[in-house]
């Protein structure tokens, strides 16, 4: 298949009037305004070198040269590295040193702290502000456009996510035109989508869920996007009425509850809301149905393959579960054997299916060990199935956190607190939280008589940890609770400051900012 995915997206279209952005100052970007973008910005790209399986990395404001960019990589079958808005310089370091990206486009404000970064890796920086003024800008502007899209077939790798790993170095997760294609395809059947629809499209486009999800599912369609530069309460109530659909995390549905705006009269003529990318407490369902007469949809994903379940569109959507395995994609729940478990078991989930990526860059020890011969993938979060299918995820094997949508190893942030002043040992857990899912919390054992500075310990970590990592709250404690095998206790742990947050007063931000 030619150019796949971005045929698929954009290029049966490249000559269309229909709208595919609708901006916050109330300019519209059409599909064909759209086709324009992406052919310049190829044309800047091959001028500057890159070529088929070449690598570019993105950490930028969410604007639409950012996406376009995106496109353009799909355009040119340059291999595209979104990275999250609030990675710090030393951990973008690592990314860029691992996937050795020709160019680098970052925010202008980023310049000065990524310089050296760039330049150890013998890569170009170049900046795209949101206002899209910048380095970028210039190259592309004095680019010649490349309108034809460079050949290529679904085996040909289109991204590279990269995914924490419980010793802290991250993998760089390897999906494929086919993957994205296919999972796109699915959910635009599944979900209904059509060229009528309105997504109003509030999530960041450094994520699978604002990106991958998002963006591929309603253009796929045909459809359009009210385009947010995130998530306000204010501007999604404004956006409603002329939307169709919403795709979001659990911590928009508690925000809107939160309002009395939020009404069913400001929703009634909604089509469909999604949740996903962090657990949606049965809570906030029942309540979201209350107050709106909609049932959100929950569904169930991961970085490695996209979405695996959803609940149906037509049928029941049952609070606390994920739905049913998507179509085309097999799921089995898994003993310590790796034997299939009995209907209604727990045990491991493991899915297979063409959204599945292909394994880990430059891992494959580490392919190996999640990636079976079969083909089935060990996803690491615990489930089962029920006599009726639904699929119900019930915890996580290697004690990942997920918080506003994005996944947080705890030996990563342990490994920072550990070197810490006073600290002799550190556990960090995810405990319930209204806004965001999951809230991080660090326990610290004192290193002598003295208790840790946490306010000097908390300006360390700002330095060199993303703000969703960083733990929401610290105690500081004696001893942590241990087994016979002397290993630490974090279901203890969680148990015991399960109730630190009830009802965040917090002004949201996205997790990445």
């Amino acid at each position: 298949m030619t150019n796949s995915l971005y045929h698929a997206l954009l290029g049966q279209r490249s000559d269309s009037s229909a709208p595919l952005l609708h901006l916050s100052d109330g300019t519209v970007v059409s599909y064909g305004d759209m086709a324009d973008r992406v052919a310049r910005i190829s044309g800047m790209l091959r001028a500057h070198g890159l070529r088929k399986g070449d690598r570019l990395a993105m950490q930028c404001p969410k604007s639409p040269e950012a996406f376009a960019l995106y496109l353009a990589c799909l355009h040119s079958s340059i291999i595209f590295l979104p990275l999250n808005t609030a990675y710090t310089p030393d951990e973008i370091a690592y990314f860029v040193s691992d996937a050795a990206p020709k160019i680098i486009v970052t925010d202008p404000k980023s310049e000065a702290a990524l310089r050296p970064v760039a330049d150890k890796a013998n890569a170009m920086l170049l900046t795209l502000g949101a206002d899209e003024t910048g380095s970028f800008a210039y190259a592309v502007a004095t680019a010649t456009p490349s309108p034809d899209a460079v050949a290529c077939d679904t085996d040909d790798l289109a991204c590279f996510l990269y995914t924490s790993g419980t010793t802290g170095r991250s993998k760089g997760a390897m999906l494929t035109q086919g993957n994205l294609l296919s999972n796109a395809q699915t959910l635009t059947q599944t979900w209904r989508f059509t060229s009528d629809d309105v997504l109003l499209h509030a999530l960041p486009i450094f994520h699978a869920h604002g990106l991958f999800v998002a963006c591929n599912v309603t253009m796929l369609a045909g459809g359009s996007m009210i385009w947010l530069p995130g998530f306000a309460v204010d501007p999604v109530l404004a956006a409603l009425p002329r939307a169709t659909t919403m795709m979001g995390v659990p911590t928009f549905y508690t925000r809107l509850l939160d309002s009395d705006r939020f009404t069913k009269g400001i929703s009634g003529h909604m089509r469909l809301f999604t949740s996903g990318s962090a657990p949606l407490l049965a809570e906030t369902h029942v309540q979201f149905s209350d107050r709106t007469g909609h049932a959100i949809l929950e569904r169930y994903g991961m970085t490695e393959t996209g979405m695996n379940t959803s609940n149906p569109y037509d049928g029941e959507r049952r609070a606390g579960t994920v739905g049913f395995p998507l179509d085309g994609v097999d799921l089995r729940v898994t003993g310590e054997d790796g034997a299939e478990m009995p209907q209604g078991e727990t045990g491991m989930i493991e899915v297979r299916g063409p959204n599945v990526f292909v394994g880990y860059w430059q891992m494959p020890e580490k392919t190996a060990e999640e990636l079976r011969e079969d083909r089935f993938f060990i996803t690491g979060d615990l489930g089962r199935v029920d006599t009726h299918g639904y699929v119900t995820i019930v915890g996580r094997e290697k004690d990942l956190i997920i918080s506003g949508g994005y996944n947080i190893y705890p030996k990563e942030i342990e490994q920072v607190l550990d070197e810490q002043p006073g600290v002799k040992e550190a556990a960090v857990i995810g405990v319930p939280h209204a806004d965001f899912g999951e809230g991080v919390v660090a326990i610290l054992v004192a290193d002598g008589d003295s208790a840790p500075d946490i306010d000097t310990i908390k300006a360390d970590v700002a330095v060199r940890l993303a703000n969703f990592k960083r733990p929401k709250n610290y105690f500081v404690v004696d001893e942590l609770p241990r087994n016979t095998m002397g290993k630490v206790q974090k279901n203890v742990l969680r148990d015991t400051y399960g109730d630190t947050f009830k009802k965040s007063d917090q002004p949201l931000k996205h997790a990445g900012e």
